[in-house]
């Protein structure tokens, strides 16, 4: 049984380079059952560490819908509202923007 003083193992993933993939940061720790996606961002430390991040967040913390085409973050790639109450071995990943429409850069590597 889990009660709102047991902890729960979580992860956090983000990649904030595309041009250094390599660059992943990974980040595992625990939170209380009950933790939202946001405060584990919080807890993380990563709003400090990533001000886009920040600012992201604090202009999407009251959304109660996702925007497909804006949206930053999810768990185990699927996106997730910053309301989203974390469950045990959740993945939290940050998603950058993209820089080019998939379907464009497909083509445009086809045409090469």
């Amino acid at each position: 049984m889990i009660t709102s003083m047991s902890l729960i193992p979580i992860s956090l993933a983000y990649s904030p380079n595309p041009a250094q993939p390599t660059d992943t940061v990974y980040l595992e720790m625990q939170v209380k059952a009950g933790t939202l996606l946001l405060q584990a961002l919080q807890q993380a430390g990563w709003l400090e560490v990533y001000p886009q991040l920040k600012l992201w967040c604090e202009a999407h913390k009251d959304d109660t819908q996702v925007d497909n085409k804006n949206w930053w973050v999810g768990v185990f790639s699927q996106k997730k509202l910053l309301s989203y109450e974390l469950q045990a071995h959740d993945r939290i990943e940050i998603y950058r923007p993209l820089t080019i429409d998939p379907m464009r850069k497909r083509k445009k590597r086809a045409v090469q």
